[in-house]
């Protein structure tokens, strides 16, 4: 049976009427016609369809529209523009982090949320938070590096990558040549709790 849910997108308040087990993620690209979020596995293990639900990066292939009665949702379409993107968006070109870009939305609204909790985070913990999104052109070093280069964007109030010619150097310095962030040295870069 159909239900009438409230919401709010992108700071905007929405009212939709579907069935409450109907994903998110549909709601998001059919109805609303928000196409950041990706349809990739349907089973919330690709981080293509990353959202932030009240603060918190969550999966909306596997969200059902009741789960977000009443919350907020922001899309990637709410982080910016591309005549004004927010920093986390233009560390990301600025990285050149993008290759098919699928996985972009989830690398950067996951980057989003984290920078949103711990503006200055490590390696490791940026490697974490995003060990959960695949990418399967394997620009992973150049996502890390955007990563770090946002958290720098936003440490720097009024800053604008123009005013800083030597922020990409400084990002690139934050992974060592030889460090290894996809773990194809064996190592297991998922958190503990996966």
């Amino acid at each position: 049976m159909e239900k009438t849910i409230a919401l709010r997108v992108n700071g905007r308040a929405v009212t939709v009427t579907a069935m409450a087990d109907t994903p998110l993620l549909y709601i998001l690209r059919n109805d609303l016609a928000l196409n950041g979020p990706k349809y990739g596995c349907g089973l919330g293990e690709c981080g293509a369809c990353t959202v932030i639900l009240d603060g918190v990066a969550a999966r909306s292939c596997v969200i059902p529209l009741a789960g977000a009665e009443g919350r907020e949702v922001v899309t990637l379409e709410g982080l910016g523009s591309s005549s004004a993107p927010h920093p986390v968006q233009q560390a990301f070109i600025e990285e050149q982090a993008a290759q098919c870009g699928y996985c972009m939305n989830g690398m950067i609204m996951t980057a989003k949320a984290l920078l949103d909790r711990n503006q200055n985070p490590t390696m490791d913990e940026v490697r974490r938070a995003l060990s959960g999104n695949l990418c399967r052109c394997g620009t992973h070093v150049e996502i890390l590096r955007a990563v770090m280069r946002a958290a720098q964007l936003l440490s720097s109030p009024g800053a604008h990558h123009d005013d800083q010619p030597n922020a990409r150097p400084d990002a690139r310095n934050a992974i060592p040549a030889d460090a290894d962030p996809c773990g194809a040295d064996g190592g297991d870069r998922r958190p503990a709790d996966r």
